[in-house]
């Protein structure tokens, strides 16, 4: 079976079941590679035939109407058809999949390997919705549900109010200022670093839980990164300030989200230098933003950037898989994020309207944007980095055609139309097979007569045990530790490759 290990930093993380690998996964407990059994973050998979899952949902519920009857029995017809596979292995065209061509030929009709690729990707962005205490009567809301390793935080402090989660409970014991983020994560299994070509380190962003609200605190104020010393590359301020920001008082925010991230990667690719690496970002919505920055500043600090067996200069790939995300920097941001090599595929749902936002007007789609940002310094022009993958909510059967803001920017939602989606003007078709009943999971985005039930996905008795007395209580949490001493260590680190100009590519 195949593993995941985490590294013992602060931005650890337990990981997924993915369903189209049957894997496990496990984090390391210390520098020594000691693992233990990680437990998952979401329901289990059934284990029949996933096949007949999504047949049988069908046949049961089909509506009397013979008109309704004969559309379901042609769909059904059209599940048996497979889709078309790549002959070729993984490990094989694994560059091509992580975007050194930009998926050029790979996206329609969509690649079958690069489908499974977005869907595991997309799997990992969904553990940190799925491990996420958002609960606001709950003394640990804005922690991770199981804190058996360290993970990623970002300050509270800043204006993004409805993006945070804090507990209302008098006997919060969790911190005032801080919120789970996410994680970072290393293949570790070597039947799984055989099946991809490579070892990949991943980084994957919380979302947001309250999906749209948080896109009102957004100030749509442009200011510059100062990574380097280009000001002209500019990023939306709230992004800035959640990924840069830290807290002195706070434990879990001593150090910003930036450092914490660019500590544990350089870590990381000293650990395993002389290997195949590569570097996959995820996330969700606003998660989606902070994958794309961090991407961007992992690439221009040159912590990607190492040295072959010949002593030749060599970047590891930077890729980022984006669900929903909205535009992050101006357009001197998106041509030095492709200066930088940064790859991103953008997935997204038409309907969705975080994508468009920031830059309503001036944006990648307007032949006038290079001309109002450099002569007239139009100051609210956003531009999209990266390949886009356009997916259609209203060409699914199982879905609604019509649906609220939430449910066409919903996760879930969108990893069911990458798992049908063939090309355009070719009919949805589940390739995987993957379970319907995910899409409500968080929604009521499926057809009534599928019969799941909306939002269906709650914690056991919202958490409440019953103890050796017969009382019903809110169990103890394992103690969550802070930032190892070796983050600042390896921070320092980070910034002396950052300004080593014998890394200049």
């Amino acid at each position: 079976m195949a593993y995941l290990s985490f590294s013992p930093n602060p931005l650890q993380g337990m990981l997924l079941e993915q369903p189209s690998q049957n894997q496990l996964f496990s984090y390391a407990c210390n520098p020594n590679k000691t693992s233990l059994h990680a437990s998952f973050f979401s329901p289990k998979r059934p284990t029949s035939n996933p096949k007949r899952m999504v047949r049988s949902a069908l046949v049961e519920t089909l509506p009397s109407s013979s008109i309704e009857e004969e559309r379901e029995n042609e769909f059904l017809l059209e599940q048996k058809l497979e889709p078309q596979e790549d002959p070729r292995l993984l490990r094989e065209i694994w560059k091509d999949i992580q975007g050194s061509n930009d998926w050029e030929g790979l996206l329609d009709p969509l690649n079958s390997h690069l489908r499974r690729e977005v869907l595991r990707y997309g799997e990992f962005a969904q553990s940190c919705y799925d491990s996420f205490d958002f609960d606001p009567h709950s003394k640990y809301c804005g922690s991770c549900k199981h804190p058996r390793a360290e993970y990623l935080y970002a300050t509270s402090n800043i204006n993004l109010e409805k993006f945070f989660q804090k507990s209302s409970s008098i006997r919060s014991i969790w911190s005032p200022h801080a919120n789970w983020m996410g994680y970072v994560a290393v293949t570790s299994d070597e039947e799984e670093i055989k099946r991809l070509g490579r070892r990949d380190i991943l980084i994957a962003w919380r979302g947001t839980v309250t999906y749209l609200e948080w896109i009102h605190d957004l100030k749509n104020i442009l200011r510059p990164a100062h990574f380097r010393k280009n000001p002209q590359i500019q990023i939306e301020s709230g992004f800035y300030d959640l990924y840069t920001t830290k807290e002195e008082n706070c434990k879990y925010c001593s150090f910003s989200a930036r450092e914490q991230v660019l500590a544990e990667v350089k870590r990381l690719v000293e650990r395993f230098k002389g290997e195949n690496l590569s570097i996959t970002v995820t996330g969700h919505s606003l998660g989606g933003a902070l994958a794309l920055l961090s991407a961007y500043d992992i690439a221009e600090m040159r912590l990607n950037v190492v040295r072959n067996e010949k002593n030749r200069l060599k970047k590891i790939p930077i890729t980022v898989y984006s669900f929903a995300s909205p535009r992050v920097g101006n357009l001197k941001f998106k041509e030095r994020c492709d200066e930088l090599g940064v790859k991103q595929l953008r997935v997204i749902n038409v309907h969705d309207k975080v994508p468009t936002m920031p830059g309503l007007i001036a944006n990648e789609k307007n032949k006038m944007q290079k001309y109002l940002e450099d002569k007239v310094r139009f100051p609210w022009s956003y531009a999209h980095v990266g390949s886009e993958l356009a997916l259609d909510h209203t060409h699914s059967p199982f879905l609604k055609p019509s649906a609220d803001l939430g449910s066409a920017h919903n996760l879930e939602a969108h990893l069911h139309l990458v798992d049908g989606f063939h090309g355009k003007g070719k009919r949805f078709s589940l390739a995987t097979k993957r379970d319907i009943a995910l899409v409500n999971k968080d929604s009521s985005f499926l057809k009534n007569e599928y019969g799941v039930p909306p939002r269906w996905r709650q914690e056991h008795n919202k958490g409440m045990v019953r103890n050796s007395e017969g009382r019903w209580v809110v169990p103890e949490r394992a103690r969550v530790e802070h930032h190892p001493p070796e983050t600042a260590h390896h921070f320092a680190l980070a910034m002396k490759i950052a300004n080593d100009p014998s890394l200049n590519v």
